[in-house]
């Protein structure tokens, strides 16, 4: 009798019923995150050939500063902003795929005057979080007719790599990068100066 009373109780608590409805929300919410989790996995490929950029100059059709996506379709580099047409270039006619890296001043002109109003030569440390890192991706390819462009874009850190490594891939001309060493055809002569 004594445990129906408890239970008949617990039942009319108003914070007996909120407890349990939000441990029921808990348990839906992680059991979807774990199944959202899961189905990811099978797109990352198709991810991992779109990205966000800016294109900065190069593309003909394409504004300067137009943010779209870059994509690799098949045989070719497709750059589209919004729902206007996509300006491509085959993989085939790039002769170089150059990465770089560029940091941009966040803020502006407001950022800029809080560093100059800070005391004490704070704006320095200011300066120092202020700052965001882009790769910026630079194609040298040969149009229809035979013309050089070049096409310069800019992403996010870490993505340049990773799109580099996927033009080569599929056949993109690329020449060795700086850091690498580059084998000498000719021994060097000792100079010998008495």
């Amino acid at each position: 009798m004594n445990r129906r009373a408890v239970a008949s109780e617990q039942m009319q608590d108003p914070y007996f019923l909120i407890h349990r409805t939000a441990l029921l929300t808990l348990l839906i919410w992680v059991s979807t995150g774990m199944l959202a989790q899961n189905s990811g996995g099978q797109t990352s490929s198709a991810a991992a050939s779109e990205t966000n950029v800016t294109h900065v100059l190069g593309f003909e059709g394409t504004s300067n500063n137009a943010k779209g996506k870059l994509s690799i379709q098949g045989s070719a580099v497709q750059f589209q902003k919004g729902a206007d047409t996509a300006a491509q270039v085959n993989i085939s006619s790039i002769q170089d795929v150059i990465l770089g890296e560029q940091s941009k001043q966040l803020g502006g002109l407001p950022m800029t005057l809080g560093k100059a109003a800070t005391p004490y030569g704070g704006g320095r440390v200011i300066s120092l979080f202020a700052h965001k890192k882009y790769d910026t991706l630079t194609l040298v390819y040969f149009d229809t007719n035979g013309g050089l462009h070049g096409a310069i874009f800019q992403l996010n850190k870490g993505r340049g790599q990773a799109i580099r490594d996927e033009l080569v891939a599929k056949g993109a001309h690329v020449t060795p990068a700086e850091d690498e060493p580059a084998k000498q055809s000719t021994p060097e002569a000792k100079s010998e100066n008495k």
